[in-house]
Order: C-alpha cells, then structure tokens, then sequence
C-alpha cells in the first residue's frame, strides 16, 4: 500500500475486539515512535504502555473514552530532554510527541489493527494514576486493537477541506 493510500485508510477506531495485541506488532509499533523524528534528534518522547487489565480499568478515571481498546498507550515528552527554539524558549516536545503519535497511529494501520488518538483526558488524574514524574508532560492517550466487525469510521472522516482553502502559494491572502 502506498503512503496516500495508508494515510487515507486510517481513521479514529472506536469499537474494538477483546483481542490481544501481540508483542512482535506492538514492538512494531514502538519502533515506529523510535524512528520518529524530532527536533535536534534529542528524543524526549516517553510512552508507558498499558496492557494489564488493572491498569486499563483506571483508565475510565482519567477520561470517558478507551473504548476498551486492549492496549492505551500514554505519550509524554520529558521537559528537561526537549529542545527549546532559542528566540522565544518554545518547547517542541509537544510537536514531537505529537510527530512520534503519528507515526504509531500509520503503523497501527499498517499492521492491520486499529487506533484513535484520545487528547479528552484529565491530564492531572492521569499523572496521578499512572504514577507519571512532573518532569513529563502527557500529549496524548492512543487506544490500539483489533478492530470490530462493526468499526467504521465516521461521517467527519471523509469531510476535507479543498487544498486551495489551506495553502498559499508565496503569500498569504484574504484570511
């Protein structure tokens, strides 16, 4: 499959089986996070990765959504590890986590499983939870399974806005 064609195929899984993922495709999946890029190459992201059925039942403290995926990973940049732009110390953890979470959800989908990136969640209860040091800082919650017979992504999925309302050629006009 092509990349347009993967991209395209992908969509938030919001039913799935009760189904183990097994570790060869979530190693897969990992290693997709290791060969993300990030800026200056420094790395920050940290994931915790939640199979126990203990540990996921926490889950529904932290957000209303899980959707009881067999695997949440939770997605972190270590503050003290990210690279801050020097004309105004912004932080790109967060874009590089952001970055890393995309390139798991496009191997997710390319091993046949299914994903839905949560950003609805208590960040506070979550650290609490999970036990998670104030040095990181949690972007994202990603559900991975199998998905059901009955998954399907939903109508928003395929409403795309025309290339022409979102890219300018040399400057930007009528905003």
């Amino acid at each position: 499959m092509d990349f347009l064609e993967l991209a395209s195929k992908r969509y938030s899984c919001r039913s799935f089986l009760d189904k183990n993922v097994e570790k060869e495709k979530l190693d897969k999946i990992l290693e997709a996070a290791r060969v993300a890029p990030t800026a200056v190459n420094f790395q920050p992201q940290r994931i915790l990765v939640l199979q126990d059925k203990e540990k996921l039942a926490k889950l529904s403290e932290c957000t209303r959504y899980g959707w009881n995926a067999p695997v949440i990973m939770i997605i972190c940049y270590d503050k003290n590890k990210s690279w801050k732009r020097k004309y105004d110390n912004k932080d790109e953890g967060v874009v590089d986590a952001s970055i890393v979470t995309t390139h798991m959800m496009l191997e997710v989908q390319d091993l046949g499983l299914g994903s839905t990136w949560i950003g609805s969640f208590d960040p506070i209860k979550t650290r609490e939870v999970y036990n998670i040091p104030e040095n990181l800082e949690i972007v994202s919650l990603l559900a991975i399974g199998y998905p059901s017979e009955d998954a399907k992504a939903s109508e928003m999925h395929y409403k795309r806005i025309p290339i022409e309302d979102f890219v300018f050629w040399n400057e930007i006009k009528n905003i």
